[in-house]
């Protein structure tokens, strides 16, 4: 096995979604002399990660808007495969959509080619469907399926067998630190207000518009709460407006992307997620690693609670004063050290990031025998 392997991830863009810290995390924690990530990306815009990427030696790479049925975008990914033959392990991160760079990468001659699952279903739009089509194909086209956790890689996968990749975090900037929590309430001008949390990118299936109206009756009870909304995205205006309307903008904080989630979760009484479906989201391990008490709907996989007695789940289908009250139970608990709980449950970046370096190099070394 001679020089670094460079590992080609496949991604939409490097902004600060879940999925795309995730891979930083596991970017930062890798042995880089042994294993490179470099990155195709499909918007050509700067995105939040691309600067760190380069400084830590990795390269980024532009092609089209991914348009599944397009011939020339088919075309396009092709002509990148043929003439950057340096890589034999793709590792992509498309969601439904990944068979069509799977696809290409094989009739490219690439030996590895890996498929990630994320997520645990799709907005029902009308790209349902067309969704449901191409995910059918990833077994087939992938030598190689890895999910978040089971619920994500039983749905996408069909029974195809898989290997679970943790969302793990650095766990020890998470630990709660009161200090730092009383610095970074002076920072936000917030003092003895009761915080509500919530981070992730303004998307239909992150339920924005309900947690604003769980807003609105938890402030009929206590009227010095604030929302700190952590994250941005093209549904952001509409949230904001929406806000407005409720008459409790007032009481919301946006705050758009930021690099000190791990403070701002120092911050926060309760941590909120409403979502419509989730696979195991990041934002939620990183809570509980901060010992932050977790209010979330029965939509996100139960595979994410680590930490015994530190989340509850509600129903969407319960009306939003019921899960107010239960936010405002949450008023003045003690935080606790989860360090220990994160670690066992295999959230630790030091021991996962190993774990997959240890993978990629056995692919390669199967490539060799």
């Amino acid at each position: 096995m001679k020089g670094i392997i460079r590992v080609l991830h496949i991604v939409t863009y490097m902004g600060r979604g879940g999925l795309e810290t995730m891979l930083m995390n596991y970017y930062r924690h890798i042995d880089r002399t042994k294993i490179q990530f470099d990155f195709l990306v499909h918007r050509d815009f700067e995105a939040d990660y691309d600067q760190e990427i380069i400084e830590l030696g990795g390269k980024i790479h532009h092609v089209s808007k991914l348009i599944p049925w397009s011939r020339k975008y088919k075309q396009e990914l092709t002509y990148f495969f043929q003439h950057h033959p340096e890589y034999r392990i793709v590792h992509v991160h498309q969601d439904c959509l990944s068979s069509v760079a799977l696809k290409c990468a094989e009739e490219c001659g690439i030996p590895v080619r890996i498929a990630h699952s994320h997520s645990s279903s799709a907005n029902r739009n009308f790209k349902y469907y067309i969704k449901k089509h191409y995910m059918k194909f990833i077994p087939k086209y992938a030598t190689d399926l890895v999910a978040c956790g089971k619920q994500a890689g039983d749905w996408m996968f069909g029974g195809s067998s898989y290997r679970i990749v943790r969302n793990a975090i650095d766990i020890k900037k998470y630990t709660y630190d009161d200090e730092i929590a009383k610095l970074k309430r002076k920072g936000l001008g917030v003092h003895d207000e009761f915080i509500v949390g919530h981070v992730g990118q303004f998307r239909q299936e992150k339920n924005h518009i309900f947690l604003l109206k769980i807003m609105k009756k938890l402030l009929e009870k206590r009227s010095d709460a604030k929302l700190l909304l952590v994250g941005d995205g093209e549904g952001r205006k509409e949230i904001v407006e929406k806000a407005k309307e409720y008459g409790i903008v007032e009481h919301v904080v946006f705050l758009g992307n930021r690099n000190d989630v791990n403070e701002l979760m120092q911050v926060m009484d309760v941590f909120v997620l409403p979502s419509l479906y989730e696979g195991v989201p990041l934002v939620l391990i990183e809570a509980q690693a901060s010992g932050l008490p977790c209010v979330i709907s029965d939509r996100v996989s139960k595979e994410s609670i680590v930490v015994d007695g530190l989340v509850d789940v509600k129903q969407l289908s319960q009306p939003e004063s019921e899960w107010a009250a239960l936010i405002l139970t949450k008023a003045n608990n003690r935080r606790e050290d989860c360090s220990m709980e994160m670690r066992e449950a295999g959230y630790d970046i030091i021991t996962s990031s190993q774990l997959l370096q240890d993978f990629y190099l056995s692919k390669v070394k199967e490539l060799e025998i």
